[in-house]
């Protein structure tokens, strides 16, 4: 169906929300903006859905997020004789509603829904769905995208999230449901009442924080260390329960960023709430200079992310990256426990392909195995999973990625910037026991092992042409595997994810990589060095993942910039 056609039985059927209503009626005759409503659908994956909140097929809305659930549920019914399935959202715009929206199509179809009362941290509904002995598990998130997106993630029975073949069979019913037509609902009061619908008890959350707290690697370091903490949920959902791990851990003096700490989807302070980026951080900053705070803390909208600064000597404050803060987390939690020699036999840590490779060293230091996996932190979670089946799950030492991204303990199967906070205030608490700030940490950690210095560099391609451009770039870089040198480093082997194959250039041969296809692209040049090229598959962008390695800093710095720029040239991006 053409895109007009699609529009005119919009304007026919849409008839519920009135913001949809008005907006379809604002572009009408405006072929451009129709187009970009309904060239196509937002499509179901590993990641659920994710897009612009508006009218249209492919945007965020009641229809797009019932057409979701109705295929979840035509899944469910065709693998389970009984299910359930437990929901939440985040602060974003719509969550509340697009939460009961996806309860009301479950309780339809004879699927029990657990709702979540109020928001809640992404990693609540995968502790969830284990808890509740659920089938499945509903997010509604856009993590740390603009206000102006919402989205919708699926986890699986195991609390992970779905596999490429649960996703695909998910959407494979979705594709056979008219949007208007083929979805069930029931009024969201009628299912509380006949308890097709019910509200997770805050028992549940209770057993959340308990296993939680089970992953201190020092218990009781946090009590009279007299360490100063400001904490900002970013106007997100980790208020309440980062709040509470830490209070209940000792850390009795925090301050919140008053500006940030309720629920506003629309985050006036930071247009981008992700703790990545400075802007986001800034509110974080200027409090802990005004009353001279050793640690930030800053979490993301779902509150699976966490993002951190230090105070130096000087009484300025450095962000960490995500890579720096994973590589203080796995040296502390390794020494630590290999000198209380509670290190289980064959221990091993997770991290993505774009994940710094210093954690290398570190694992080779304590004797601990490093497993690499795809970026997603669902693949992380099937780690764990695979040690459960064996019943070797403590065997899991931490898991983390670039992004900001952790996770220790087994209890929940994705990031968790709970626990994260936690550790972090713990790790904060022991060096300075030590008389060492986090900054001295992670300065000696370089002396030691080198300075790895990693950068990620991001292009957007908006728009319907931005999905060809970008397909352009990585069939490009897939026609020119002759090269043989970037910068005059030599190219060791470049690594395509999609191929599932290593092209080493010292020998000649192909390797097979061991991973699913993805769809990336790493050369690993011979001093350490290295370019990633991976389309994002949540946002309309390719993101560059670079490694300069080098005797310092500066050094290091250096080499990354040149790196970007000669990344650039290989996309045509220049």
């Amino acid at each position: 169906m053409d895109t007009n056609k699609l529009y005119e039985l919009w304007t026919e059927n849409a008839k519920e929300d009135p913001e949809l209503v008005s907006e379809l009626e604002s572009i009408k005759g405006m072929d451009d903006e129709i187009y970009d409503r309904f060239y196509r659908e937002l499509e179901f994956g590993t990641a659920g859905l994710r897009g612009v909140l508006g009218a249209g097929t492919n945007r965020m809305n009641i229809y797009v997020v019932r057409y979701a659930t109705q295929g979840l549920a035509n899944y469910l019914k065709k693998n389970y004789d009984k299910s359930a399935v437990a929901i939440a959202g985040d602060s974003r715009i719509k969550s509340d509603v697009f939460v009961k929206e996806a309860a009301r199509v479950l309780a339809a179809n004879g699927i029990k829904a657990y709702v979540a009362r109020e928001l809640q941290p992404t990693p609540v509904v995968s502790f969830c769905v284990r808890e509740l002995k659920c089938q499945a598990g509903i997010m509604v998130t856009a993590s740390h995208n603009p206000a102006k997106y919402n989205g919708y993630k699926c986890y699986g029975s195991d609390g992970c999230q779905m596999t490429d073949e649960s996703a695909n069979a998910v959407y494979s019913e979705i594709q056979g449901i008219d949007m208007f037509s083929d979805v069930r609902l029931i009024d969201f009061e009628q299912g509380l009442e006949d308890g097709s619908i019910e509200y997770i008890d805050d028992s549940v959350y209770d057993s959340y924080i308990e296993n939680v707290k089970k992953q201190a690697v020092n218990p009781g370091y946090c009590e009279g260390s007299g360490l100063r903490v400001v904490y900002t949920p970013l106007n997100g959902a980790g208020n309440k329960l980062v709040r509470r791990i830490l209070s209940e851990i000792g850390i009795d003096d925090v301050t919140v960023v008053k500006e940030q700490e309720m629920p506003d989807g629309n985050f006036t302070t930071c247009p981008y709430p992700n703790p990545e980026i400075q802007e986001a951080m800034q509110l974080g900053l200027d409090l802990c200079k005004k009353i001279d705070a050793d640690l930030l803390l800053a979490t993301d909208p779902d509150s699976d992310r966490v993002g951190i600064a230090v105070r130096l000597a000087d009484g300025s404050y450095r962000l960490m990256t995500g890579n720096e803060t994973g590589i203080m987390l796995t040296n502390y939690i390794l020494s630590c426990r290999k000198e209380q020699n509670n290190l289980p036999e064959k221990p091993f840590v997770v991290k993505t392909i774009v994940t710094t490779e210093l954690i290398q060293r570190i694992c080779d230091k304590y004797g601990c195995e490093l497993r690499n996996v795809l970026t997603g932190f669902k693949y992380i979670g099937e780690q764990i999973l695979e040690l459960e089946k064996t019943g070797h799950e403590e065997r899991y030492i931490f898991g983390f990625e670039e992004s900001y991204g952790y996770l220790c303990g087994t209890y929940v199967r994705d990031k968790d910037a709970v626990v994260a906070s936690m550790l972090i205030c713990e790790m904060a608490a022991y060096y300075r026991k030590k008389g060492l700030s986090l900054d001295e940490v992670i300065t000696s950690l370089y002396k030691e092992f080198g300075y790895y210095k990693n950068k990620t560099a991001s292009f957007e391609f908006g728009g319907a042409a931005g999905l060809d451009k970008m397909n352009g770039i990585m069939k490009s870089l897939r026609e020119n595997y002759g090269i043989t040198e970037i910068l005059g480093r030599k190219i060791e082997a470049i690594n395509d994810y999609k191929l599932s194959v290593k092209f080493d250039k010292a020998t000649g041969k192909e390797e097979k990589i061991n991973l699913p296809k993805s769809n990336v692209i790493a050369y690993m040049l011979n001093d350490g060095c290295s370019i990633t090229v991976r389309p994002s598959g949540t946002e309309p962008k390719i993101k560059l993942y670079i490694t300069g390695v080098g005797k310092d800093e500066a050094e290091a710095s250096g080499v990354v910039e040149q790196l970007i720029v000669e990344g650039r040239k290989m996309m045509g991006v220049d």
